[in-house]
């Protein structure tokens, strides 16, 4: 054991959990915190514009891979203002880990008017998280980071956090550091495996439905070695986009939110192996049979009753299927032919949004193979999921079910802090980017060299077109009155430019990203078709 304060074990425990950089904004509730990261050399403090950003970056740096993502932020409206960064993590099954200050031990719940003061403030927290705790002793610190930690890498990868009251900080103790503990992927039953094996065995037209948990467990290499030897074509959710690349010739694109082609393609199908998914989109049959692999019981057949279980790691199970599989049935004859007609066919029923296409094209061309889209809730955004190809996992990073604006940009420059030589590109509508535009000084203080289009159509656009042609043209709230961007970045030190049309776009892009340099590419726009 060694004395020590508080704050010291906090971030010594970090240390050893493998943190080496925390977002955060500093507030003199986590003064010791911030005072224990100054001695500490390889942890580097990324000070943020407003907490809400601070979370978005941990959510961004989390989900390319690159280790966990984690925010330090003020009780009471400091943790309020990261909640919508914490709820997207949880959404989109993310781990990130949030640290937050607490009033002295012998105040909390007292509802005296103390600085910041939350009551209960871990009952904010606990629908958006998976674990959350408060520690009252020094001496606890290391085995409740050690736990949040073990939450953080086991079972379903959600957010967890975690609050100190600034006393317990400032304590000074006999202190026994932990390592970190290593969390053994969960192995799914033999019987589930067996049952599943079968199933898929029997089939005669199966189908694979990825989503984002196939992507956490690293199962991209046993999901295509799988759907080859079965020759089943495969779809993936927007959150799932890089289970396979879509270049291969099983896959058919993403399940979009409105998709015919898919849709028909679907109920033809009699077995469907989800991997990974809560398959909530999807319009199957009672009749159809789903092999459903996920890390969570809760999720199995929470959207499908005619459902077989395969509770474990994806990787591990998707492992195990193919040499179930393989040990009793031998691989079935290509479809190349059939599964290309189909891709295409999918893509010509959404000709309709040939603006949308075109605008995702210039950006597809530009961007590396290996390089990261963060796909902003905007008209354009929305689209990314059917138009923009992905070749690589932990390269598309979506809100998930959150939908949530001003979101983009944040979690680019976390992903970009995660990922330095890699091409990071966010995009965002007008109304979105305003949410969080001061994070330009973010990006050019620690020179975080992230590339956002903000596409401008002076208004909340989705809003206005349906105020527009579904509301009879009664339309309030969604016009906007908006900066000239090109000039709000080079106020803040970035570049800013403006492309007219998708060629433009195109060529502006790749001069950003070999430039490598914080760029704001604005684009106006107008009303476009919905791809609802």
């Amino acid at each position: 054991m060694t004395k020590m304060s508080g704050s010291q074990a906090l971030v010594k425990s970090l240390y050893k959990e493998g943190i080496r950089v925390v977002f955060g904004l500093p507030g003199i509730h986590i003064y010791p915190i911030l005072d224990s990261i100054y001695d500490e050399q390889n942890i580097q403090f990324i000070t943020t514009r407003h907490e809400q950003a601070a979370s978005y970056m941990a959510f961004g740096y989390s989900k390319t891979g690159k280790g966990i993502g984690t925010a330090l932020v003020v009780p009471g409206p400091g943790l309020l203002n990261a909640s919508a960064g914490i709820g997207t993590a949880y959404a989109a099954s993310s781990p990130i880990l949030v640290i937050s200050g607490q009033n002295n031990k012998n105040t909390i719940g007292l509802n005296r008017g103390e600085l910041h003061e939350v009551n209960d403030q871990l009952d904010t927290v606990k629908p958006i998280t998976k674990w959350a705790s408060r520690i009252t002793t020094a001496s606890q610190i290391p085995a409740r980071v050690q736990e949040a930690f073990i939450n953080l890498r086991s079972g379903h990868p959600r957010p967890v956090e975690i609050e100190i009251p600034q006393d317990t900080l400032e304590e000074v103790d006999e202190i026994n550091l932990l390592e970190s503990k290593i969390c053994e992927p969960i192995t799914p039953s033999m019987n589930s495996l067996l049952q599943g094996a079968e199933t898929l065995h029997d089939s005669i037209q199966p189908i694979i439905f990825a989503g984002g948990g196939l992507i956490s467990s690293g199962g991209t290499k046993e999901l295509q070695k799988l759907a080859e030897y079965l020759q089943s074509p495969v779809i993936t959710t927007h959150d799932g986009k890089g289970s396979i690349s879509e270049d291969h010739y099983l896959s058919i694109g993403t399940y979009s939110f409105k998709s015919d082609v898919l849709d028909h393609k679907l109920q033809q199908c009699d077995v469907i192996l989800a991997v990974g998914t809560r398959l909530l989109e999807p319009k199957l049959s009672p009749k159809q049979k789903v092999v459903q692999i996920d890390i969570d019981l809760d999720e199995i057949g929470r959207n499908h009753q005619n459902t077989i279980s395969i509770v474990g790691d994806a990787r591990i199970s998707l492992e195990k299927l193919y040499y179930h599989i393989a040990s009793s049935t031998p691989p079935r004859s290509k479809q190349k032919q059939e599964i290309s007609k189909l891709r295409n066919c999918n893509l010509s029923s959404l000709s309709h949004l040939k603006i949308q296409s075109e605008f995702i094209q210039a950006i597809r061309s530009a961007i590396p193979r290996d390089g990261i889209l963060v796909e902003g809730a905007t008209q354009i955004g929305y689209a990314c999921g059917t138009f923009f190809p992905v070749y690589n996992p932990n390269t598309y990073i979506t809100s998930s079910y959150f939908g949530n604006l001003g979101y983009a940009y944040p979690t680019a420059l976390g992903a970009k802090v995660a990922e330095p030589d890699k091409a990071v590109v966010a995009i965002s509508g007008d109304g979105g980017f305003l949410f969080n535009s001061q994070e330009l000084a973010t990006a050019m203080m620690y020179g975080i060299n992230v590339v956002v289009i903000v596409f401008n159509d002076n208004a909340y656009g989705n809003v206005l077109r349906d105020q527009k042609y579904t509301y009879n043209n009664r339309i309030i709230g969604s016009s906007l009155q908006n900066p000239d961007f090109v000039k709000l970045a080079q106020a803040y030190g970035a570049r800013g430019i403006r492309a007219e049309n998708p060629d433009q776009l195109e060529i502006s892009l790749r001069e950003a990203l070999a430039i490598d340099t914080s760029t704001l590419i604005e684009v106006p726009v107008g009303i476009m078709p919905s791809p609802f």
